[in-house]
């Protein structure tokens, strides 16, 4: 792809950047997609002045992303990247104008999450694994942890005497997540295990999750692990399938919502509310399976 932008737009584009991580908190992760989203929509310029930019040029963009059959998702976050990145630069005082501004995002179809029922977890859970392998289940499972939460995991986050662990989620929030008796019966038998690797490579590594080769655990490895075991109960599984596991189980035990909202630590309860509309749809699915 031919490169249009001048170098002008690439330091603003990368000022935008350094006050996504440093002032706005956002993970590396998220900081590379509004990255990658920003630049290939400045390939498509013409012009070299950020201020040129139009609405038609934006629009263009989108059309172009929709002939090419980009995923809704994928076209709505690439809107979302280019809608906040006018709006910093026009509130900094890069451009007089914000062809960005109030810009439609294409509706996304309501779509409810994939669950598991009780017996597919308990599957997974009492599956023939390593006690590495056994703690990644239960924590993501039994704590809600997205992966990246996981496998940012410090050894200083850890306090099992109190059975508690503390995570940084989205925008380096903190929350606090209580453990049962199985996660803290398992993070006893990985400590030591965890000790004879470090020592075995000389390492004084500050994570809570290691490889066999002393290496911190990488979100690609937990990925292919999880859907490895996803196999085994004849499903396309993800480490956010066991978080939405985790958030169902609750709601159908009757958890209070505003508990489960702190658990996976949304900023606004809507975002959980989610999770009684999945419950009420295995409710049906129970029913009429009974009634049938």
């Amino acid at each position: 792809m031919k490169i249009l932008y001048n170098y002008f737009m690439l330091q603003i584009i990368s000022l935008y950047l350094e006050y996504l991580e440093l002032e706005k908190g956002l993970a590396i992760n998220t900081v590379d997609a509004y990255r990658r989203d920003i630049t290939e929509f400045a390939d498509t310029l013409d012009t070299e002045d950020i201020s040129s930019v139009t609405r038609q040029n934006v629009n263009k963009f989108i059309r172009t992303l929709k002939e090419n059959n980009y995923a809704i998702t994928s076209i709505i976050r690439k809107i979302a990247s280019i809608r906040g990145f006018f709006k910093w630069a026009y509130a900094s005082g890069y451009t007089n104008t914000n062809p960005a501004l109030a810009l439609e995002q294409p509706k996304l179809p309501k779509k409810l999450p994939k669950v598991l029922n009780v017996t597919e977890i308990e599957t997974l859970l009492n599956a023939n694994l390593t006690t590495t392998e056994h703690l990644i289940m239960e924590l993501l499972y039994s704590c809600g942890f997205r992966v990246s939460e996981l496998v940012n995991l410090k050894l200083s986050d850890i306090d099992i005497r109190s059975k508690y662990i503390r995570c940084f989620g989205k925008g380096a929030k903190e929350r606090i997540v209580p453990i049962g008796e199985c996660a803290k019966n398992l993070l006893n038998d990985y400590m030591p295990q965890r000790e004879l690797i470090a020592a075995k490579y000389n390492i004084q590594s500050k994570w809570l999750l290691l490889s066999d080769t002393g290496m911190k655990l990488t979100r690609q490895e937990i990925y292919k692990f999880i859907r490895v075991q996803g196999e085994k109960i004849h499903k396309h599984i993800s480490p956010h399938t066991l978080r939405h596991t985790f958030a169902t189980h609750l709601v159908e035990n009757g958890a209070d919502l505003r508990i489960v909202q702190e658990l996976l630590g949304h900023s606004d309860v809507a975002t959980t509310q989610l999770y009684t509309h999945i419950s009420k749809k295995r409710l049906k699915e129970v029913y009429f399976a009974i009634n049938d």
